[in-house]
């Protein structure tokens, strides 16, 4: 069964490569969805911004990618990440670095 998503990853994480690094993970564990830079949601990661991303796949895999992401890669440093489980309106069949 297809499950998704929203993560809202807080830290050192723009400027460090997070959000290409998040792709090749994703591809990895055959994860889809997207992933950006949001500077526009203040009262989730404060003035700096920080890194959105739309993980969807079976249960495991978009299990498997929240876990890897709260790593981070080594250049990062992960603060904290929030994660809301929704509901899929769009299915995507790639995993994408949206602007």
């Amino acid at each position: 069964m297809l499950k998704q998503a929203r993560v809202y990853i807080k830290g050192d994480v723009i400027g460090v490569g997070f959000r290409a690094w998040t792709k090749i993970q994703a591809k990895i564990i055959g994860a889809y969805g997207w992933v950006k830079n949001n500077f526009s949601r203040p009262e989730i990661f404060g003035n700096g911004g920080g890194v959105e991303a739309l993980i969807q796949g079976d249960e495991k895999k978009v299990n498997k990618l929240i876990e890897v992401v709260k790593i981070g890669p080594p250049v990062s440093h992960v603060d904290d990440v929030e994660i809301i489980f929704e509901d899929v309106r769009e299915v995507f069949e790639e995993f994408e670095i949206r602007k």
